[in-house]
């Protein structure tokens, strides 16, 4: 298929139009047909491995995800479907269901025996939901029941505690706008009602106000706000067209927008912070929600060039292979950021990002002229207090910074293992992801017979303009209280270490960098030895996109190579030692693409006294941060 022009009248910023999006979709679409099974029930792409669910539950994930993107590509038409892509969809349904849970070659796994049954359950009643006069009006009675049969065991309790709740109250939705009232256990509509009540209920207490949910009860703040938390209640009451809840969460969904729209850079690239990632564009999903629904601070030319920006961003740097497939990684294939429930078909939950297709053709989100990004006319250091958060844009690059200072993923036994989508001190749209075998940048640590202590789950201690802090307890007994104050691309790193024994070592890292990546630089202020040989870097150890494995850079050692950060990843650190029952380590960081950076340390003039860090930052504005105020209990060691 030919490719459409861009048209950089419309769009000067990423030069596609809504021609681009139907013309992906169908790209990816037409694909994925090569490894469908002969009546289309199962999609069994090719794959690295399968995942934890099996060979036969990636099969139907294949064909629950790619419904989804060929719903919302005929849905957003209108019906049009030149490429037939409902009928074999429609085909596949019948296949898939006529025998499920049995040995039939395109079976379906029953949602009773395959957890990951119901998360697909969703993808296939939503976009039952979305085409029903298209495809489901036209199936015969028998594909009809079937279908309901299989999709119904998952309007009961999630086996999940987290975003799955929503999966259930998709389904119900579906069952709801059919007026299917056929099961003989009870009626359907009734379970139906009492299982989007129930899944909205469990959901609440995760809300903790100005747009941000927790997936779970274990402040888990990441990409399924946007891709789950938002979309599914907001998506369901826009369809159902429930007023009452679409008052309640849609301007939560605005909310949440107001925070979201900062943490992309202006290259498109979302900050990859938290899990499964390999979701990718399914990032744009609730830039587009806030359009379809009319609950969004962004202007229609703003949203489409966020879409479109995140979409390019990934489809340019090699998201497809050769085939055209979506591949399990970032950029391109990348296991080590793959999560073992995540098989060769699970990228297509990316399909969620095509949702502005359900705009109509003449919308302004697809008729207005682009519009830039925060990221692009602004620099930004935006608290964001619930999830304890701060974000850090540039306009002079364009680059996104996310200091994390509450979000966890991590369990609270003290022998697990950190997660590296959560518990890394800072993220940025051009660093990372990083691997959890890497050496972890962003960290700070004590180090103990040789080994780095973990951070463990960070309690947020409080943020205000320009500065988030954090409480965490690397080892029994000690703990460490922690500051980020930003400022352009200046960023001061404190920890307040108490409680540690005497001449316990510790380690600062910074940013982890390629050759064709940002420059980094990490500077020592306060703590740390300023002597040579006793830091792993030299202080003001600046990696530059010159740096190469086996070069030493002027004036430092050799930085700390990461195994599987990307090829020739560096990361700086700083090395010091506790001095009695406290100690206060800060350094200045910066992470920035401006061509030939000047030294951080020109950036800001950090005086510390006592526990109070005061900064004057190069334009002359100057901040103050006691960290007693932070942190009653840091008032004393006991």
């Amino acid at each position: 298929m030919p490719t459409p022009p861009e048209n950089r009248e419309l769009s000067p910023f990423t030069g596609w139009t809504r021609a681009h999006w139907e013309d992906a979709a169908d790209r990816l679409l037409l694909a994925v047909r090569p490894y469908a099974s002969p009546r289309h029930g199962l999609v069994d792409l090719p794959g690295p491995r399968p995942s934890w669910s099996g060979a036969r539950s990636d099969g139907l994930e294949g064909h629950a995800r790619t419904f989804l993107l060929a719903a919302l590509r005929v849905a957003g038409a209108r019906g049009a479907d030149p490429h037939g892509h409902l009928a074999r969809y429609a085909e596949g349904l019948a296949a898939g269901t006529e025998a499920p849970g049995g040995e039939e070659p395109e079976s379906w796994p029953l949602v009773t025996d395959v957890r990951q049954a119901v998360v697909e359950s969703a993808s296939v009643a939503l976009s039952l939901r979305l085409t029903r006069p298209w495809l489901w009006d036209t199936l015969d009675d028998r594909t009809r029941q079937q279908v309901v049969d299989w999709l119904l065991p998952a309007l009961e309790p999630s086996p999940v505690d987290n975003n799955w709740w929503l999966f259930g109250l998709t389904v119900a939705g579906f069952l709801q706008d059919a007026g299917i009232e056929t099961d003989r256990a009870a009626g359907t509509i009734e379970r139906a009602s009492a299982a989007v009540h129930r899944s909205l209920d469990r959901i609440e207490p995760w809300y903790v106000g100005d747009g941000w949910y927790s997936d779970g009860d274990n402040r888990a703040f990441d990409h399924y706000n946007a891709w789950a938390l938002h979309l599914y209640p907001v998506l369901h009451a826009h369809l159902s067209g429930d007023q009452d809840l679409l008052a309640r969460y849609g301007p939560r969904l605005r909310a949440h927008l107001d925070d979201y729209v900062h943490l992309f850079d202006a290259n498109g690239a979302p900050v990859p912070y938290g899990r499964s990632l390999t979701y990718r564009f399914a990032a744009a999903a609730a830039p587009w929600l806030g359009a379809l629904t009319g609950h969004t601070p962004l202007t229609p030319g703003a949203t489409r060039r966020l879409a479109s920006g995140t979409l390019r961003y990934f489809l340019d740097r090699g998201a497809c292979d050769e085939r055209g497939l979506l591949t399990l990684g970032w950029h391109g294939p990348y296991a080590p950021i793959v999560q073992s429930y995540s098989g060769p078909a699970s990228p297509y939950w990316a399909s969620k990002g095509f949702l502005g297709l359900l705009l109509p053709a003449d919308h302004p989100a697809w008729t207005d002229p682009e519009e830039p990004l925060p990221a692009e006319h602004t620099d930004t250091v935006r608290p964001v207090a619930p999830a304890a958060l701060l974000i850090q844009t540039t306009a002079a690059d364009g680059l996104v910074r996310l200091h994390n200072h509450g979000s966890n993923h991590v369990a609270s036994d003290p022998a697990g293992e950190d997660d590296s989508g959560y518990a890394r001190f800072a993220y940025s749209t051009r660093t990372g992801p990083t691997a959890p075998t890497d050496h972890a940048d962003n960290h700070f640590a004590l180090v103990v017979d040789g080994r780095v202590t973990r951070r463990g789950p960070a309690t947020p201690a409080g943020t205000g303009p320009g500065w988030a802090a954090s409480l965490h307890t690397p080892l029994p007994g000690v703990r460490v209280l922690s500051a980020t104050l930003a400022h352009g691309r200046a960023e001061v790193r404190a920890h307040l270490v108490l409680g540690a024994p005497d001449g316990t070592p510790v380690r600062q890292t910074g940013w982890a960098t390629t050759p064709d990546g940002p420059t980094a630089q990490l500077h020592a202020v306060h703590g740390y030895p300023r002597a040579a040989g006793t830091v792993e870097l030299a202080t003001g150890a600046t990696l530059q996109s010159a740096t190469h494995p086996g070069v030493t850079p002027q004036g430092g050692p050799h930085p700390s190579a990461a195994p599987q950060g990307g090829p020739h990843t560096r990361t700086a650190a700083l090395h010091g030692t506790t001095g009695g029952p406290e100690s206060l380590f800060v350094a200045l960081a910066s992470l920035t693409a401006e061509p030939d950076p000047a030294p951080v340390s020109t950036l800001a003039a950090v005086r510390v006294t006592g526990r109070t860090i005061h900064v004057t930052w190069q334009n002359g504005t100057t901040a103050r941060l006691a960290l007693d105020s932070l942190e009653p209990a840091a008032r004393t060691v006991e």
